[in-house]
């Protein structure tokens, strides 16, 4: 069988074929404890005024601002106090000339009061009497009802990743139950006649099944529902069955494996006895060159490479931002960041090559180092790694201390200039 000629695309390009699909999700209602890392399905509206009502940011002493006029150290001011509140309480009474009420942070602006002076600014040698030697401006130490988030204010956005601070967010403004994005149901199928569960005994020219667990739980950080759906046989009437009937009951299937141009590679075939549109099937990458997307039925099917770091790649690269759109994140990519390169990369390489690699900060710098071995089939490299080294392709290598951009595989991620980032080298 003569080997099949494909297009061969850039990265950039590959992604952008990929977000032009989305998932239509549908929205569910979660409890504000069960919300953690789920994506909000609405924008949230400020349901009150933030401060609700004029407030004290200190402890001391709400006052007449006017009563300090002509205050100094040598003719300090003297007031009286007529009350003290605490935060969650209220004065029934107010201010009048030369009066003074002691209150807490947190706590209503007496009746009265335009001013604050903190605890430490004032002398207290008498009861309930104090002494001021400054003049304090109108104004002064309160926090107005609605300067941090006037009622009605779009606060969070549609699309936003619940953590705890958005969580401490919700729960101010009384969303007790929140609307989010249904978990996309992500189908995962093994390719391979070697292939091994688990928990099976290792017999010559098997190996375990590792990538589906890993995907799986790559997924899971992108907020999706793994299935781990099984393993196929190198045969291509199985696979193409096993294909189609995931393809029924996910919202995107992803394939490991049989996706070059051996003898028992059946994707491509697959692909096209399915009718499905193919948006690519060879990017110029290292590792996941092989790695392929489809749409059929509306649905995205992914063909990740059967090599565990060329699989592990193609799917941050490629399915995080289909997910994390479908999602309506804004930080769809990874998040970048420019580091400087620990070890020499001598031999060019035609394709931009994503080293697993430690990025690390000296106090300076981000510093760049290659981890395990730089293998596609490498799998100790992955439990080290916790950034993706870019090298773009190009005629010449890279030299130890060359500034290049690392893609962080923890963190928010990044609205990335995929076309501009890795169309220029250092």
């Amino acid at each position: 069988m003569p080997i099949e000629k494909r297009e061969i695309i850039q990265v950039w390009d590959a992604v952008a074929r990929v977000l032009k699909y989305q998932l239509e999700l549908p929205l569910e209602s979660v409890s504000l404890e069960e919300s953690d890392g789920r994506y909000l399905g609405e924008d949230i509206l400020a349901t009150h005024d933030v401060p609700p009502f004029d407030r004290s940011p200190y402890d001391g002493f709400a006052i007449r601002a006017e009563d300090t006029a002509g205050a100094s150290r040598d003719e300090p001011v003297k007031l009286n106090v007529i009350d003290s509140i605490g935060a969650g309480h209220v004065s029934d009474k107010e201010i009048k000339q030369n009066e003074a009420v002691r209150i807490m942070t947190g706590a209503a602006i007496p009746k009265g009061a335009n001013a604050v002076i903190m605890l430490e600014l004032v002398s207290e040698k008498e009861k309930n009497m104090i002494s001021i030697s400054r003049k304090v401006e109108e104004g002064d130490n309160i926090s107005l009802q609605g300067e941090d988030t006037p009622e009605g204010t779009t606060i969070l956005k549609k699309g936003t990743r619940i953590h705890s601070g958005v969580i401490a967010v919700l729960a101010t403004f009384g969303y007790h139950t929140v609307k989010v994005f249904k978990k996309p149901v992500v189908g995962i199928l093994a390719t391979g006649t070697e292939l091994l569960d688990v928990e099976e005994e290792l017999v010559p020219g098997k190996i375990r099944n590792s990538n589906a667990y890993m995907i799986a739980s790559q997924i899971k950080r992108m907020g999706g529902d793994p299935r781990i759906l099984g393993k196929l046989p190198d045969d291509f009437d199985e696979t193409y069955a096993g294909i189609l009937q995931a393809m029924e009951k996910t919202d995107l299937v992803i394939t490991t494996g049989g996706v070059s141009v051996g003898d028992f590679d059946h994707l491509p075939a697959i692909y096209k006895k399915m009718g499905a549109d193919l948006l690519f099937n060879k990017i110029a990458m290292r590792p996941g060159s092989v790695t392929s997307a489809a749409v059929f039925e509306g649905k995205l099917l992914f063909g990740l490479s059967g090599n565990p770091s060329a699989c592990f790649v193609g799917c941050e690269l490629f399915v995080r931002p289909y997910m994390l759109g479908s999602l309506h994140a804004q930080k769809v990519h990874l998040g970048a960041v420019t580091s400087i390169l620990q070890k020499d990369y001598p031999k060019p390489n035609p394709f931009t090559r994503f080293v697993r690699g430690r990025v690390e900060w000296n106090g300076t710098a981000a510093a760049a180092s290659p981890v395990g071995l730089d293998k596609s089939g490498s799998v100790s490299s992955l439990s080290e790694a916790n950034a993706l080294i870019v090298l773009p392709g190009g005629s010449r290598g890279w030299k130890k201390g060359s500034q290049v951009m690392t893609l962080l595989l923890e963190g928010e991620g990044s609205v990335w200039p995929w076309d501009q980032a890795l169309k220029s080298r250092s």
